[in-house]
């Protein structure tokens, strides 16, 4: 039955992020056609993180009152209206409304699937859970994108209508199929047994938290920059670079798909974080000595798998020290990681202006500083057992 529940939420999270996916490489020319300029379409891609922000925690408590199935299928219906809304845009403020609907409504999906696949799994089996999840997102990026670049050739409105019917199709998926994971009785719990901001601010948890902001902030840096980079340390182009990040999504696909419960039943999540900390900070030091093709390709994905195993693992920690309200739990995580992507492009940017290493050696010190909010948690917590004790 496990296997089951693992599986239509494998398919929905892939089918899911095949529909974000697709839009990635259309979007800036789309933005374009109705006359943005390229504040504009930054402003447009931070608006949905900021979104994402805001409501992630709202949706997260709201399925641990209502049920993962309801919210879930909320969320994937909303972002088939944002793509809808961007077929059948004209106008710049058009895109911008398309862009809120889509990450105030979308934003249910991510703390929703994590909190389902809490449900369903014993704490032995959790990281092997998110890890498959994080395998159908990584999958999921690496379709879309490829699909969205095909159809655009003919019309930049189709690949949004492809994207709206794919999330539409994926919503009767939810609906027909999978099944509600949260028990009648957990549901009718209070919202005082549920954990609020101010609980996990003031508790050892908000290191893991702050942890997955710096992993954040840091990824989302690299992506904003690596092109420029790649283009002008090894004279890349888009085609090429496109090849790259689909080896790089691979090989974090195939860590957290297949190997991440092996690694966390033998070594435990928090050694599997430490170690994916400092793997992902090797291979910001190796993007560094990034010279053709294939260095690029080694070194990115020598730096996707050390990212892609931290946030199964934080999922996986998070919601076992989480005594009620797994929702909750895993919308404030999704608000960390929005944060971390809204700040992370426009500094690594600005850094990228000053010398184009140093959006990397910053990604090696903010590996440090993730380090180091690992090591807070667990004294802070050995600290409240002796107090126990």
């Amino acid at each position: 039955m496990l296997k089951t529940y693992l599986s239509l939420l494998f398919a929905v999270m892939f089918f899911v992020m095949c529909g974000f996916g697709i839009i990635i490489p259309v979007l800036p020319f789309f933005a374009e056609k109705v006359g943005a300029t390229p504040t504009e379409l930054g402003l447009l891609m931070a608006i949905y993180s900021l979104m994402q922000l805001l409501f992630a925690p709202i949706w997260g408590r709201i399925s641990d009152r209502y049920g993962r199935k309801p919210i879930l299928f909320i969320g994937i219906i909303g972002l088939s209206l944002s793509f809808f809304l961007f077929a059948i845009a004209k106008t710049l403020p058009m895109l911008f409304v398309a862009r809120i609907v889509g990450g105030v409504l979308s934003s249910a999906t991510m703390p929703t699937a994590m909190a389902y696949v809490a449900d369903v799994t014993t704490p032995e089996e959790r990281g092997k859970g998110m890890g498959a999840i994080g395998a159908a997102i990584g999958l999921g990026f690496i379709f879309g994108p490829a699909i969205g670049g095909i159809f655009s050739k003919t019309n930049l409105h189709t690949p949004f209508l492809i994207a709206g019917f794919l999330s539409l199709a994926t919503s009767l998926l939810v609906l027909l199929f999978l099944k509600e994971s949260l028990a009648k009785e957990e549901r009718m719990l209070g919202t005082n047994e549920r954990p609020s901001l101010w609980q996990i601010l003031k508790g050892p948890i908000v290191f893991l938290y702050i942890l997955q902001w710096f992993i954040s902030f840091s990824l989302s840096g690299l992506e904003a920059t690596f092109a420029y980079y790649a283009a002008k340390r090894a004279g890349l182009h888009s085609a090429e670079l496109g090849y790259i990040f689909m080896i790089m999504g691979l090989a974090s696909a195939f860590i957290q798909g297949g190997l991440i419960g092996k690694l966390i039943r033998s070594f435990g999540e928090g050694k599997v974080i430490q170690g994916g900390i400092v793997v992902s900070a090797i291979g910001f030091a190796l993007i560094l000595l990034v010279h053709n093709f294939w260095t690029a390709a080694l070194y990115l994905s020598i730096f996707g798998v050390g990212n892609g195993v931290i946030r199964p693992c934080l999922s996986s920690l998070i919601t076992k020290q989480t005594v009620g309200g797994q929702g909750s739990a895993t919308g404030f995580l999704s608000s960390f990681d929005s944060l971390g992507r809204i700040i992370g492009p426009p500094v690594a940017g600005w850094l990228f202006t000053i010398t184009i290493d140093l959006p990397y050696i910053f990604g090696i010190i903010l590996s440090v500083f993730a380090l180091s909010c690992y090591y807070l948690f667990v004294y802070k917590q050995k600290r409240i057992q002796h107090t126990i004790l």
